[in-house]
């Protein structure tokens, strides 16, 4: 998702209950974007209870939300939502999209104690999933380490699966060179993919589009989220592409789908349109969330998550 900053005013007792109808649905009959845009604002919040009203959102059939909660969970940076996200993972029969985004969420948090759990299922069978605690694993080692590095300096607030690559790699074929190497750890590819990401350039924007052609569907769909945050006009034909590739991984596709509404433009709107009766739940499900992520980037609305001005 593009939100990443979302400004709130103090909650009352009357807004935690409301974002918690809206968000779980209580009356069955709230629209999916209405849903996420709850979510965004309980991911502004960041407390306790917030993250109590995100937990019990698990309970809902939609792939696509308990993944979104489970991202959101993570950019809260709130240990008080390691139990659930432990759960989430620990669930096998759980879509292995939300599964990665439980790991992923829990190395986010960055608390040494996620390693143990990260650690049990890094040999899981689902290969999404056990790359993203691997990525997630050294993510907590790089955060609770006591040598900083020098990191260039970057317009995105999200707390992502690796920092970019430190200030001593800057010209871009160098990283991309790192970043489509696969005898390489995954950790320092996506370190070049973020770094990448803050060059925020048409030159960097070709050279991640390369990677869609890399074996990993997490390394795919991270490239796609990445479009998203930089909202690069340049970006919309690799990924019009990818959302049209039926036989893409659902992951891949509805982070495409998602990144196509950040950026906004006429051509989005119309592959949007075109996919949001798709056969898949998850990549459905997604434009319609995209489209309401297009109209709000076409509108005047200073923020999308507006949930505490009801």
């Amino acid at each position: 998702m593009a939100f990443e900053d979302v400004q709130i005013a103090k909650p009352t007792p009357e807004t935690y209950q409301a974002l918690d109808a809206d968000l779980c649905n209580h009356s069955g009959k709230v629209p999916l974007h209405e849903r996420f845009r709850a979510l965004f604002t309980l991911k502004a919040l960041a407390d306790n209870e917030s993250v109590d009203i995100v937990g019990r959102a698990f309970a809902d059939e939609s792939a696509l939300l308990k993944h979104e909660l489970a991202y959101v969970l993570g950019q809260m940076k709130n240990p008080h939502a390691h139990a659930v996200l432990k759960k989430v993972l620990g669930t096998m029969d759980e879509d292995p999209m939300v599964r990665h985004e439980a790991a992923e969420a829990l190395g986010a948090i960055g608390s040494l104690d996620s390693l143990p759990i990260l650690e049990e299922y890094l040999k899981d069978e689902c290969e999404v999933v056990s790359q993203t605690c691997e990525l997630a694993i050294e993510k907590i080692k790089y955060d609770n380490r006591k040598e900083k590095e020098t990191l260039p300096e970057s317009a995105y607030s999200s707390i992502d699966p690796a920092p970019p690559t430190a200030v001593e790699v800057e010209d871009t074929a160098q990283l991309r060179e790192i970043y489509l190497n696969q005898k390489l750890p995954l950790f320092e590819r996506y370190r070049a993919m973020f770094a990448l990401r803050n060059q925020c350039t048409t030159e960097s924007v070709l050279a991640l589009a390369d990677g869609f052609n890399d074996p990993s569907a997490l390394f795919r769909h991270e490239i796609a989220y990445v479009f998203g945050q930089m909202q690069h006009p340049a970006a919309v034909p690799s990924l019009v592409t990818v959302l049209s590739k039926m036989d893409e991984a659902n992951m891949v596709r509805h982070e495409a789908a998602e990144a196509l509404g950040s950026i906004a433009t006429p051509e989005c709107y119309k592959v949007l349109d075109k996919f949001r009766e798709d056969s898949d739940r998850v990549v459905r499900e997604s434009c319609i969330v995209a489209l309401d992520m297009y109209a709000y980037e076409n509108s005047g609305e200073l923020q999308y998550a507006d949930g505490l001005s009801k």
